[in-house]
């Protein structure tokens, strides 16, 4: 994937594009500063929101176990709980104009934050996921699509310590209850977010830096299907930032929240990060029923792709049309991996010695070379 002069033009008229969209939100004073408490605040969207918040003249308040010190730009309130022992005492007796609940899994949680919230607070908004759908089948499919079911004894008394062995199982069905339980607690006044993939500078998963990563280090590159799947997920930082925008037009309701704006396939994938990080990688795009013959998981060996046929035919195609109207807006991809790959290689040398997502070199050659004996050109 050579980098031509087309793929440097291509990538200069998208920083530039970036830039003027960051000082467009820059420059886009909110309606009034708002008092914001961010349950959480120090994990991976967190900070991104916190940093905004600050910069458009808001009062932020985070509330968390203390675990991970953050340096903020600005004054930022800490008060310390633990909300898995139920310990929510420096919440009792303050009002805020919006409650934003980032790491919530467990609706104990909400329930518990409602309690003490409810009535105290303008404005509730629950970050969930797309994993909270019942079927990923239908392309297109919108907020009103069927969700997952808790089908164990009490989804009320499931902790961190009896959900975390289970959370392939039970995260879509747990988040799916707590959503239900954040419209209980606080009705009208709930917004509900739901992200695809979250990627960007500082996801510890790496299930996107994965791409900007290999692609860096060039070579043949093991690319899966024929190119033609469709992807989806959103830079942490938009979505951050919408959030806080969400928070300042006082929007209600429920959105899926990722992107892009248009269909994206893998291939097209590929080629916008290969571009951004200049890439001279050699793609070489390998048939899903062999990398399924070769034990290829898709999502996990290969991260954010996901074949685009039977069950998951609508995993990446999930309807944004309504956060769209609300004023979700997206920086360019080539932003996107040209600034993971960069804060990737800040990292100290054993965090970018092992990648927590993605195939092993060895592995990726030992599946090409796989490929290549039974008379595969390149």
């Amino acid at each position: 994937m050579p980098t031509t002069r087309r793929n440097l033009f291509r990538l200069s008229a998208a920083t530039i594009a970036a830039l003027a969209l960051r000082k467009v939100r820059a420059g886009a004073e909110p309606l009034k500063p708002l008092h914001i408490l961010i349950l959480g605040g120090t994990g991976f969207i967190g900070p991104h929101q916190v940093r905004y918040a600050l910069a458009r003249g808001h009062k932020v308040t985070l509330f968390n176990r203390g675990r991970q010190k953050k340096e903020w730009p600005g004054e930022v309130e800490e008060l310390l709980g633990d909300r898995n022992t139920g310990d929510l005492k420096a919440l009792h007796g303050r009002e805020w104009d919006v409650c934003i609940d980032n790491p919530t899994t467990l609706p104990f949680w909400v329930r518990d934050a409602g309690h003490v919230l409810r009535g105290k607070v303008k404005q509730y908004i629950f970050i969930s996921t797309i994993s909270v759908y019942a079927a990923n089948d239908k392309p297109g499919a919108d907020e009103s699509a069927a969700l997952l079911q808790y089908s164990g004894k009490d989804a009320m008394a499931e902790t961190e310590e009896s959900f975390r062995p289970h959370l392939g199982e039970l995260y879509g069905p747990l988040k799916a209850a707590s959503e239900a339980q954040a419209a209980n607690q606080f009705a009208s006044s709930t917004t509900i977010v739901r992200p695809g993939l979250i990627v960007g500078p500082g996801d510890q998963t790496d299930r996107f830096t994965y791409w900007p990563v290999r692609l860096a280090r060039g070579g043949e590159v093991l690319a899966p299907g024929d190119g033609s799947d469709p992807v989806q997920f959103i830079d942490a930082r938009d979505l951050a930032e919408w959030i806080i925008r969400a928070a300042e037009l006082r929007t209600f309701g429920t959105f899926n929240a990722t992107g892009p704006r248009e269909m994206l396939t893998t291939r097209g994938m590929l080629a916008d990060i290969g571009a951004a990080v200049h890439s001279d990688a050699q793609l070489t795009w390998i048939p899903t029923k062999f990398l399924e013959e070769q034990k290829v998981e898709a999502w996990s060996d290969l991260p954010v792709w996901v074949p685009g046929q039977g069950d998951s035919a609508g995993f990446a195609r999930r309807s944004v049309k309504k956060a769209l109207a609300a004023g979700l807006t997206f920086r360019p991809l080539s932003v996107t991996a040209a600034e993971t790959l960069a804060w990737f290689r800040e990292q100290p040398a054993d965090r970018q010695a092992k990648l927590h997502a993605g195939l092993t070199q060895d592995r990726e050659a030992a599946i090409l070379a796989a490929w290549h004996r039974q008379g595969n050109a390149q």
